[in-house]
């Protein structure tokens, strides 16, 4: 799949309007919890980037398994429902308004949805 010059501007403009939302939703509120958010979804594609370096492409005797990368991949979706679940538990004890959670996940899930679409439109092939 070829990614071109539409593809980058469309992907930094979804990502430009997570973090307005997100940032939106601090400023508009008056309260500076729902940025805690940007750090779970910009922390959330480390594991599966560590875990795959880890792991070794090149075994031709793969008893070892996907383990590796299996707890990479464990690891990322736990930070995703983090930082999901992070402004609902902030909004359930009162420390943030309803409306401040919805722009606060609504923003996280775009940040974290063009991560996932700039890995797959820039994804490497790999060749035998």
């Amino acid at each position: 799949m070829a990614a071109g010059l539409k593809t980058i501007i469309v992907l930094s403009f979804v990502l430009a309007i997570g973090f307005l939302l997100v940032i939106l939703s601090s400023a508009l509120f008056n309260n500076y919890l729902p940025l805690l958010v940007v750090a779970t979804y910009v922390i959330a594609p480390l594991p599966n980037w560590v875990c795959s370096r880890v792991s070794d492409p090149d075994d031709f005797m793969e008893s070892s398994g996907n383990a590796v990368i299996d707890f990479g991949r464990f690891v990322t979706g736990f930070l995703v429902v983090m930082g999901i679940a992070l402004p609902a538990l902030l909004a359930h004890c009162h420390l943030i308004q309803v409306p401040a959670m919805a722009m606060s996940i609504v923003g996280g899930l775009l940040i974290y949805g063009t991560i996932i679409s700039f890995t797959m439109f820039f994804q490497e092939e790999q060749e035998f």
